[in-house]
């Protein structure tokens, strides 16, 4: 009887071992109902996040919620937030009108000179940035170029404004570069490798923040494990584990540090683990952290924090997991802070009853949100701007009318 069991022991053995020579030998083979949707400069092919969903399906539908996910989208009319109704979809210029349309079932924004011979423009609304949680900005397609349109929407006010940095009268299209793109779309490639070009073939472009931004091209990695079913790993993808915290650091800064100048190379040529002084240098680099602003350079307030500076280990990514929403999740947020902050002793100082007022929201009173300088928009009256709150990423103590959200 044993040595009935050995036989068949020996037999399951021998096929395994000559199954994995047979894989070994045979090698990938080509997986030819993959689409591609862009290359690379490296040659890497870029397959989109949803190719990711076969293996990953519940960081994947997690991360369909973020703000990263949703930072870009073509547009249509069902996700474009403002009105199309009569009344509710005007922008209204000192010298013309814009007005939200549907053409052809086309998201479109017409508009129209008021006085002399009250010309006409219509721009169709191609691509629609921003994940909607303060506003959206469009995108148009033209034949000479990537342009972003005059029109935009704010979420708070919930109506139509003029896109910030406009004036109030009707613009020139404002042209959008890698430098406006890099932080809204995983990829876009120019031609000739222009970084200030807006020539781009949109059906190539890698809409929204999602795996392959932090991850790198996936299209190899993808191929690799549907040729050996998953069991057979591969490191063509990488692990934000095996990042030192410097590399993970410059993975986010490559969006979250401000206006960068000194631009040495295409910023979408940045990939996951490289330097990224080495393309481009970070325009407040030499100003005091007390100049910097709330919006876009959250690297640069991090990093002036004392909780930063105390900590040999803390990234982003000690606090916020880039697969989940989080946004208003102080219970999770207030366990990072205790997690470091160990309550028994006695960090915070205001009374117990405020304490229980404020929902022992650290984040409230530690990371304020903070108008905005530099992102200001224009609402119904045109001379005025109206500031944009973002929360702020120097952990200090604020007077307490800072906290006051």
């Amino acid at each position: 009887m044993k040595k009935k069991l050995y036989l068949i022991i020996g037999a399951l053995l021998i096929g395994f071992l000559g199954l994995k020579l047979y894989q070994h030998f045979s090698g990938p083979k080509e997986i030819s109902d993959l689409e591609v949707i862009a290359y690379h400069y490296n040659g890497k092919g870029y397959v989109g996040s949803s190719t990711c969903m076969e293996c990953h399906r519940g960081i994947y539908e997690t991360h369909l919620n973020t703000a990263h996910y949703n930072t870009s989208i073509f547009a249509t009319l069902e996700n474009i937030k403002g009105s199309f109704k009569e009344g509710e979809n005007l922008v209204s210029l000192l010298d013309a009108e814009i007005r939200m349309v549907s053409k052809k079932g086309e998201p479109v924004q017409h508009a129209q000179i008021k006085y002399g011979n009250r010309r006409t423009f219509d721009w169709t609304m191609d691509i629609t940035i921003g994940s909607g949680l303060k506003g959206q900005s469009y995108l148009s397609n033209q034949p000479d170029g990537l342009f972003q349109l005059q029109a935009s929407y704010f979420v708070p006010a919930d109506t139509w404004i003029n896109s910030p940095n406009y004036t109030n009268r009707l613009n020139p299209l404002r042209p959008v570069n890698d430098q406006c793109l890099k932080c809204h779309v995983t990829f876009a490639k120019n031609p000739d490798d222009a970084i200030n070009s807006n020539q781009y073939d949109i059906s190539k472009i890698v809409l929204g923040v999602d795996c392959e931004k932090c991850h790198g091209p996936a299209e190899k990695h993808v191929r690799f494990q549907k040729n050996w079913n998953g069991v057979s790993k591969d490191s063509s993808l990488v692990k934000l584990s095996s990042l030192t915290r410097q590399q993970s650091l410059d993975l986010c800064a490559s969006c979250h540090s401000g206006l960068r100048n000194n631009q040495t190379q295409n910023p979408f040529k940045f990939l996951p683990g490289d330097t990224l002084v080495n393309f481009s240098k970070n325009y407040n680099s030499l100003r005091p952290s007390t100049n910097l602003d709330v919006h876009g350079n959250q690297y640069g307030l991090l990093t002036s924090s004392k909780c930063f500076a105390e900590s040999t280990q803390m990234d982003c990514i000690t606090c916020h997991d880039p697969h989940k929403n989080q946004r208003n999740d102080h219970l999770y947020f207030n366990n990072k802070c205790v997690g470091c902050h160990n309550t028994n002793k006695k960090h915070c100082t205001i009374p117990a009853s405020k304490m229980k007022e404020n929902g022992s929201n650290c984040i409230q009173c530690h990371m304020p949100v903070i108008p905005s300088k530099n992102m200001q928009v224009q609402l119904s009256k045109l001379e005025n701007s109206t500031p944009v709150g973002v929360r702020t990423h120097n952990i200090a103590i604020y007077p307490e009318s800072a906290a006051q959200e």
